[in-house]
């Protein structure tokens, strides 16, 4: 079978697309003929070597697999690595039905990304009706499904921030009442000025850095912001206890994995969640590009430079 190859650690330059043997499944687990595989900012941290559980070389990355099972059952499937192939193996429990209404690329934007913007709002924040939040990457994998999930459940004003005016046109088409731009000099500022003024309650911050540090201080009494991500590579400052403790902030860190770790059936009840909010036409997964799997360097150079928006997959065929 058709495999991406990481051979050593790096950028996408790094990526090869090369014959490899087929997987094998143990007792519990599915063997999937791929259809398409998922984009994520994970792949980019493994294939670096500085993810948070380093993978050792040589490696297949991928953490996302849409296909069909054994049964022929329409599957999205979450692993630890494996998924950018033609064939994939995927714990049985982690392997959730997918429904006729839902796309596979609509399925893989569900995945990871949709897992992790449901729990940032839900489990993380802890979002309220009538509280106003900030999306940083607004038009990314996971922020164009926060801005929807955050408007659906009931934000009286969502903030998206964005890096050019496509991005922030795009996630006002979404349901975002405001946008900023993500270059803005004064990120604090910014956020105010979307606000109206005030001073936010929640900000799903992936970032790190400047944004970061100016974020929290847009933050109100009780404000609460959700770190997922250091995506600019910029150190923060160290967070001040006084701080937090003077307006009753809160600073939550969050990692997908861990929750899907300990919580075995977080996966499959979001899912649910997820494919009715699509069903009743709540929510809308952004196509962000789909690429065969001979282009998936180049794929990866898009992904890496913020070219893409929405869910970017990779496909096992032409066609």
């Amino acid at each position: 079978m058709k495999a991406i190859v990481i051979k050593e650690f790096g950028g996408p330059e790094v990526v090869q697309v090369e014959e490899v043997p087929d997987p094998r499944a143990g007792d519990g687990a599915l063997l999937i003929d791929v259809e398409q595989s998922g984009l994520n900012f994970s792949d980019l941290h493994q294939m670096a070597g500085s993810y948070l559980k380093k993978n050792d070389l040589p490696f297949v990355p991928g953490t996302e697999v849409f296909g069909t099972d054994p049964s022929g059952r329409r599957v999205l499937g979450i692993i630890s690595s494996g998924g950018h192939a033609e064939r994939a193996v995927v714990p049985a429990g982690s392997a959730i039905p997918v429904p006729d209404f839902v796309t596979g690329q609509e399925a893989l934007a569900l995945g990871i990304q949709g897992f992790t913007a449901w729990h940032l709002l839900r489990t993380c924040a802890r979002t309220v009706r009538g509280q106003s939040v900030v999306v940083h990457a607004a038009a990314g994998g996971v922020g164009s499904i926060a801005v929807q999930l955050a408007k659906a459940w009931g934000a009286s004003r969502v903030i998206a921030v964005a890096s050019t005016p496509d991005k922030r046109e795009l996630a006002l088409s979404l349901g975002a009442d405001a946008v900023a731009d993500s270059h803005a000099a004064d990120m604090t500022a910014a956020l105010l000025e979307a606000n109206r003024g005030r001073p936010v309650d929640v900000v799903l911050e992936m970032a790190g850095g400047r944004t970061l540090d100016q974020g929290l201080a847009a933050l109100g009494t009780h404000g609460r912001m959700v770190v997922y991500g250091t995506a600019s590579d910029e150190p923060s400052t160290p967070v001040r206890l006084e701080s937090l403790i003077g307006a009753s902030r809160s600073v939550i860190g969050f990692w997908a994995a861990d929750l899907m770790r300990t919580t075995p059936r977080a996966l499959s009840d979001t899912l649910t969640g997820l494919f009715g909010m699509v069903k009743n036409k709540q929510l809308k997964p952004v196509n962000g590009g789909s690429y065969p799997l001979d282009q998936a360097a180049h794929a990866f150079s898009l992904f890496a430079g913020r070219s893409t928006t929405g869910k970017a997959v990779l496909r096992m065929t032409e066609n």
